[in-house]
């Protein structure tokens, strides 16, 4: 039986890691490779790091839960760099709050989000590369809090789930 497929990949050595072109092409083939159609590269070095920085590329399949970070309360950005996402934000129980289009070279482009708010995303085009940002360090086992009311990874009911909040974007962006 072969190892799982990662979740991210290993992060580049050295002081000094140049974002460039071949390595972002590098990125967005395990993303397509990967069964979940996303994949992280950390430039962080350790889990332990205070801050934690890396590329994320999603396919436009890929079922992102919504979640949020409350032990230790954490924020995050991201910064479209290739293609486009909607982008959510979520009411306690679950009504979408915001939806926001956001596109590489457009007029939105990224976001800054404050601890503890229910957020997810949605690729809308292939090949979507996100700069993200967020407090360290990371601990799998409280690093999220998923929505209940969200489907889990994998489940049956996620492609369903996904396909609504496509139509959520569909919309409010006719």
């Amino acid at each position: 039986m072969s190892p799982p497929f990662p979740r991210a990949l290993v992060a580049p050595e050295g002081d000094l890691v140049v974002l460039s072109r071949p390595l972002v092409e590098r990125v967005t083939e395990a993303s397509r490779s990967s069964p979940r159609q996303r994949i992280i590269l950390p430039f962080h070095k350790s889990e332990a790091d205070p801050l934690h920085r890396m590329l994320n590329v999603i396919q436009p399949g890929s079922y992102v839960r919504p979640h949020r970070h409350l032990e230790p309360p954490k924020s995050e950005a991201w910064v479209v760099l290739r293609g486009a996402l909607a982008f959510f934000t979520f009411e306690e129980e679950g009504r979408v709050r915001d939806c926001l289009w956001l596109e590489a070279g457009g007029e939105h482009f990224g976001v800054d989000l404050a601890p503890g708010i229910f957020h997810g995303l949605v690729a809308l085009a292939p090949d979507t590369v996100l700069f993200e940002v967020k407090n360290g360090p990371y601990a799998p086992s409280n690093d999220k809090a998923f929505a209940p009311w969200a489907p889990e990874e994998g489940s049956p009911e996620a492609a369903g789930y996904l396909e609504r909040l496509r139509g959520e974007y569909r919309r409010r962006y006719p």
